[in-house]
């Protein structure tokens, strides 16, 4: 038998496990219209006979055979080290069955009965795959240690893109690289601004699927009662201003990863259709009556207790173990804190690029006092307070004041404070007893406006401008918050929401 890699010189060879001869038959001929060399077993006995004889590019395999599970098919490639991608096909309704499958390394798994057109797809993805090893391949060095992964060089940047040699990150790092190779939707779990969609945007890079789109999604920035149009697309004439037809995420990231950013915030509506939409690999656009097939890789991402979250009734079960296949916690940033000076380096030569300035340092002293510094809000808020020292600055060497809970800066240069000379506190509006009775604003709403945007400046330097935590301390939804902030005209530091270390990730 030919070598195992898939090349332009001979068709890839698949092997094809089915106990039902009228569909082995069936499997068989729609993979031999597409050009491939299947061979065929009705049980688990035979299927290793062939895979003692040779090598395969992908097995498909059923997971209810004469004398044993698919399960069984799947676990020796893996004790062995194999290079072939196994697809289980699973019973209708057997969701957990295709998750036991995914956890267990299988790479895709396909719902019986059968849709041909999604078994050509999902094929072809596993061959695809199998023959990534073709690929450019790198070695990405981290502090002196080398994390080797069969991964294309923008794979390898993505990684770098992760910046700590830690061994928090290593493993971070070492994960993104072992599961990005399959299809197993991946849930990223962390606290908010450590650079989940870093990791997100890593595992797709990683991929074979890093030539298709990465489309990522706010869950908790759009409108309820747009949801199902984002997600899934409408038709014209669907509904009030739908002028022509539109895709939504679904069709958008065909052919390559979904990035659902903060799922727990996801209405329990909502939540149903789109468990429809993975388990199906379908949607149905606005105004349809047709359903359209797609191909897309799920990666999740919350800063929640999803489990909490199920418990309180909050977030579907059902769902949750549909998109929690595979797990990559990433770690608050005090949990290793021998990446700050690394971190620092890297987001300071960031900020003096976009700035166009050279880059300033940072003294052993400061990075002393960074590092005792609690930083609740992780890169983000480090990154902050970098923006801010850099904007303050009047000489090469950065001054940063943590002593306060807004995390004052002082340009370099400046002269401590002394009794009399106290940092300067955030402006707080005056206690209303200590108002004159007479004062009566002239201008109602411009008197209102200027007290809420007073308490919301606070809030969000106390949280490091971290939206996310300055809403919940003010009782408000994300939606809320970004909604005052953009009326009231706030400025805010740390880039948009859209970038991967923006104020919300």
């Amino acid at each position: 038998m030919s070598s195992s890699n898939p090349s332009a010189q001979r068709p890839a060879q698949i092997l094809v496990v089915d106990d039902e001869p009228d569909l082995r038959t069936l499997y068989e001929l729609t993979l031999l219209r597409e050009g491939y060399r299947v061979e065929a077993a009705g049980s688990v006995s035979e299927a290793r006979e062939h895979l003692d004889a040779g090598r395969f590019d992908a097995v498909i395999t059923d997971m209810r055979l004469p004398d044993g599970l698919g399960m069984e098919i799947l676990q020796r490639i893996q004790q062995e080290q194999r290079s072939e991608r196994c697809v289980v096909m699973t019973a209708y309704g057997s969701a957990e069955n295709a998750v036991e499958a995914l956890k267990a390394g299988a790479f895709d798994y396909l719902t019986k009965p059968v849709d041909l057109k999604q078994f050509r797809t999902v094929v072809a993805s596993a061959v695809q795959a199998q023959a990534a090893p073709a690929r450019p391949v790198r070695q990405a060095e981290d502090s002196g240690s080398k994390l080797t992964a069969i991964t294309s060089n923008a794979g390898i940047a993505a990684l770098e893109r992760l910046v700590g040699g830690s061994e928090p990150m290593r493993l971070v790092k070492s994960r993104i690289a072992k599961v990005a190779r399959g299809m197993a939707p991946v849930l990223v779990r962390g606290e908010s601004g450590t650079g989940k969609e870093l990791a997100a945007r890593a595992v797709h890079a990683c991929s074979q699927r890093s030539d298709g789109p990465f489309v990522a999604v706010n869950c908790g920035a759009i409108p309820e009662n747009l949801l199902e149009a984002e997600f899934f697309g409408a038709r014209k004439g669907s509904y009030t201003g739908s002028s022509q037809d539109r895709d939504g995420y679904f069709q958008a990231a065909r052919g390559g990863t979904l990035f659902l950013d903060e799922i727990g915030d996801l209405p329990l509506a909502m939540q149903s259709k789109l468990l429809r939409a993975i388990q199906e690999r379908s949607v149905r656009p606005i105004g349809s009556t047709q359903e359209d097939a797609v191909d897309v890789r799920i990666v999740s991402a919350t800063h929640k207790d999803l489990q909490a979250e199920v418990q309180a009734g909050r977030f579907r079960q059902d769902l949750f173990y549909r998109l929690n296949v595979i797990e990559i916690a990433v770690p608050a940033l005090r949990e290793r804190r021998e990446d700050l000076p690394a971190l620092c380096e890297a987001l300071l030569a960031r900020i003096a690029r976009d700035a166009g300035m050279p880059i300033p340092a940072l003294s052993a002293e400061v990075l002393q006092r960074l590092s005792q510094h609690p930083l609740h809000g992780n890169v983000r808020e480090l990154e902050n307070l970098l923006h801010r020292a850099v904007a303050l600055s009047d000489g090469d060497v950065l001054h940063i004041d943590v002593s306060s809970p807004a995390a004052q800066l002082e340009p370099a240069g400046a002269p401590p404070a002394t009794a009399t000379q106290a940092p300067a506190e955030p402006q707080q509006p005056a206690p209303p007893a200590a108002r004159p009775a007479a004062a009566v604003p002239s201008d109602l709403q411009s008197y209102l406006d200027q007290q809420e945007r007073e308490i919301l400046v606070r809030a969000l330097q106390e949280s490091g401008f971290n939206r996310t935590a300055a809403a919940a301390r003010l009782g408000l939804s994300l939606r809320q918050i970004r909604y005052r902030i953009a009326r009231l005209g706030i400025a805010t530091p740390g880039g948009d929401d859209s970038h991967g270390n923006g104020p919300d990730d």
